[in-house]
């Protein structure tokens, strides 16, 4: 098996489900979802369409990757919660007549929210070859592509970033994350990731059950291993 193993490093990252409300939970490690749009960053290859539109769609024709995550042994990834303030504008007159005279023209609807976060990101992301997809990769680590690139890489929110990521020859003892399976025993800190991500129909975003191993291993096991954003239909004859 032809596989890139990548290193990711952050001081603090986030990796938020579509939710509303007061509290902002996040994964407890970047999903595969995140992890593929990542990798195509790195390879300068656009995963976006309906760039004129309100919302940004997922192209089809992207390069389906098989992936494995997971926690570097030791790393001590920890989830903490931060309160932040905010500013909206409701729908409709909520509000309007008691809030806004009170506020001389600032937003009149602020609102005490909690987020969690993740502090001490140090994880491995495991990739199986596509088409040359790791040139690619290398180039654009060292900034030697020449496409045009779409974004400076960030670790969930866009006002976190990477301190490092590096190309390994080998994984170091890491706590993969499994996919569960149906019949599966419950397992601690088992997690619900998502691995394809459809922003117009969220009914249509795809995630399943995942548990770390207990024991720390160097090669993912199968189950491990993951298609995102979906597995590649079969080519009929």
């Amino acid at each position: 098996m032809n596989c890139m193993w990548l290193r990711i490093r952050a001081p603090f990252a986030a990796y938020r489900g579509f939710q509303a409300g007061v509290y902002r939970s996040t994964m407890p490690i970047m999903p595969p979802s995140a992890a593929l749009g990542l990798v195509l960053n790195l390879a300068g290859i656009e995963m976006r369409t309906g760039l004129d539109k309100p919302t940004t769609q997922i192209r089809e024709d992207i390069p389906h990757l098989q992936l494995a995550i997971g926690a570097v042994d030791g790393s001590e990834i920890e989830v903490c919660t931060l309160y932040q303030q905010l500013h909206s504008y409701p729908v409709g007159n909520s509000g309007k007549e008691t809030l806004k005279p009170l506020t001389k023209g600032a937003k009149f609807w602020i609102v005490p929210v909690r987020r969690e976060l993740l502090v001490g990101l140090d994880m491995i992301i495991g990739i199986q070859e596509f088409e040359g997809l790791f040139d690619r990769i290398r180039q654009g680590l060292r900034g030697e592509l020449n496409d045009r690139r779409y974004g400076l890489p960030f670790a969930g929110d866009n006002n976190f970033l990477f301190d490092r990521i590096d190309i390994i020859d080998s994984p170091p003892l890491t706590h993969w994350y499994e996919k569960m399976e149906i019949d599966s025993a419950p397992r601690k800190r088992s997690q619900r990731l998502t691995v394809g991500i459809d922003r117009l129909d969220n009914s249509k975003t795809t995630s399943y059950l995942f548990a770390p191993i207990a024991s720390p291993s160097i090669e993912p096991p199968i189950l491990a291993w993951t298609w995102s954003p979906k597995e590649p239909e079969p080519i009929s004859a």
